[in-house]
């Protein structure tokens, strides 16, 4: 038994997604949960500058002494990959535990990713689902307009702004006429409702987050480090108070039952190219 927390961090509420599905296969574990509100949206950051947030974002939540981390971030999984692979503690991405959630179906059609902008201009999503899946069609599709609708509230499918995103955006999806959708962004879980009612029950949404979430939970299975006592902290770099009470509402929990405590944003990196990045 190993008592010992997890972790699990995003760019803001999208990880709850990863978060819910872990207590669905592990409902006793401890976790502790970074939403890093106040560096919204990664998705138009550079490269470079999502790798040594992913390095900061992993430094912090390994200072809990976590056993096991889920980076419920497509974004940095996209491009920050191999430092998740290489950190010291294990750490779990996204994008590949979705790529082999989808080896494992029957594909009948093109296979459609959204995402973060910086997640599809990175290519890793379709290039790890290519590889994996010989042949297949992979359509990227950047929807910079979803994480700002999401962590303002536009959740329900019947909101007329949230409605004219999704068309707008997923529409090449409808006309290629996929199979599969890969709801490649963690966020995006929390809308799956009004995505399936712009691309029909037919479609088939795989969720990243709970795809990262599946493989965490195996590895911990694996090696015999269940274990705790169910009890959840929560950190945001953004407003204590206004990440309580959405925490809440997507978890269904009054925002007070919720152990919240907010830290100062650490600076975005201004640089584009130049910036060294050694080791892990």
């Amino acid at each position: 038994m190993d008592n010992r927390p997890i972790g699990i961090f995003d760019s803001g509420l999208g990880g709850l997604t990863g978060l819910q599905a872990l207590r669905q296969y592990l409902p006793d574990e401890n976790i502790v949960y970074f939403g890093d509100t106040g560096r919204l949206p990664y998705g138009e950051k550079t490269r470079d500058q999502l790798r040594v947030m992913a390095r900061q974002n992993l430094s912090f939540i390994s200072s809990f002494n976590v056993k096991a981390i889920l980076v419920a971030c497509g974004t940095l999984s996209s491009n920050a990959g191999d430092l998740l692979e290489a950190w010291h503690i294990p750490a779990f991405g996204v994008l590949t535990a979705s790529a082999e959630h989808i080896r494992r179906l029957d594909i009948n059609g093109p296979v459609a990713v959204a995402a973060t902008a910086a997640s599809i201009r990175s290519g890793g999503y379709q290039a790890a689902i290519q590889a994996r899946c010989p042949g297949s069609t992979v359509l990227g599709i950047p929807c910079p307009d979803f994480v700002p609708l999401i962590e303002s509230g536009h959740l329900s499918p019947d909101d007329p702004l949230l409605r004219d995103a999704v068309a707008r955006y997923l529409q090449p999806a409808k006309d290629a006429g996929a199979s599969i959708l890969v709801l490649g962004c963690t966020h995006y879980g929390l809308i799956e409702a009004a995505i399936t009612a712009f691309l029909g029950p037919d479609v088939r949404l795989i969720s990243a987050a709970e795809s990262g979430a599946i493989s965490l939970c195996s590895h911990l299975l694996k090696t015999g480090k269940t274990g705790g006592s169910g009890e959840t902290k929560f950190y945001t770099s953004g407003d204590m108070v206004t990440f309580a009470r959405a925490a809440g509402f997507f978890l269904g929990r009054d925002a007070k039952e919720l152990v919240v405590e907010a830290i100062p944003p650490q600076p975005v990196p201004d640089f584009n190219d130049s910036y060294p990045l050694t080791g892990v």
